[in-house]
């Protein structure tokens, strides 16, 4: 008797496929009420204060956290090469090219995301969704849309706050703690950062990964089976599927970048 089935392989195949195809159709839809959830900006604004204020907090407190370990191990790094000069180039280019989105973002999806997906699953599970659909209002543009475009437009502002605080951290360790001359410190970083290359790239990589991550969150709690045990993996699988989906993008974008 053969252990492998090409019937069972084809049917978890075709329902993959399908799982792909509703979900590209739900972002396409989500896309496409860009307009009128953007209209409804009320809508959306409350849920831009959700997810911030829920956030601020742990992504303000890792920035300065990362921004002393930058400083430290980036003056230990430069001084054998008699450069601790650049040590706040050396900070601000990690956190604004590569260390602010990518931490804000798995920070994002273990934060918001999975409040997200648990808020829209109890929704489901509480037939809420149902009872939408019965009074002819569209769930996917009154519940989906705005928490979707509220992420999109979050991210970006977090990972803002997440390299500032970090360049701060950074400042503190190396120029009151080491004794890095302050000049040279904020001289270097400004002669060295490029606006459209440096922080351009990482706008671009705070909106891809908003986007990743809030449609992943939206997707897993409303395709989540409508109990306690489904809306808790439907929150476990947010948070695994954003983090690897992050991980992925950034080494696909950061060579795009680096090709340009």
């Amino acid at each position: 008797m053969s252990w492998w089935n090409p019937a069972d392989t084809g049917h978890a195949v075709r329902g993959k496929l399908a799982d792909i195809g509703q979900a590209t159709r739900l972002l396409l839809r989500l896309v496409k009420l860009a307009g009128p959830a953007l209209r409804r900006f009320d809508l959306v604004r409350d849920q831009v204060h959700f997810l911030g204020n829920y956030s601020l907090a742990i992504i303000a407190v890792s920035g300065l956290f990362v921004g002393f370990v930058l400083g430290l191990q980036g003056y230990y790094t430069l001084q054998r090469y008699g450069s601790s000069e650049a040590l706040g180039l050396l900070v601000a280019l990690s956190l604004v090219r590569e260390l602010g989105p990518v931490v804000t973002a798995l920070l994002f999806a273990g934060r918001a995301g999975t409040s997200l997906t648990a808020e829209i699953g109890l929704m489901k599970a509480g037939e809420q969704l149902s009872a939408m659909e019965m009074m002819a209002v569209d769930p996917v543009r009154r519940i989906l849309a705005p928490r979707f475009w509220a992420g999109v437009i979050t991210m970006p502002l977090l990972a803002a706050v997440f390299s500032a605080v970090g360049i701060v951290g950074g400042w503190v360790v190396g120029v009151i703690l080491i004794g890095v001359d302050p000049g040279a410190f904020w001289s270097q970083m400004q002669g060295g950062v490029d606006v459209w290359k440096d922080v351009g790239n990482g706008v671009v990589k705070s909106l891809v990964f908003g986007v990743t991550v809030t449609f992943v969150a939206v997707l897993q709690g409303y395709m989540a089976q409508a109990t306690p045990e489904g809306v808790s993996r439907a929150t476990t699988r947010t948070v695994v599927v954003a983090s690897l989906a992050v991980l992925g993008l950034d080494f696909l974008l950061t060579t795009l970048m680096f090709s340009i």
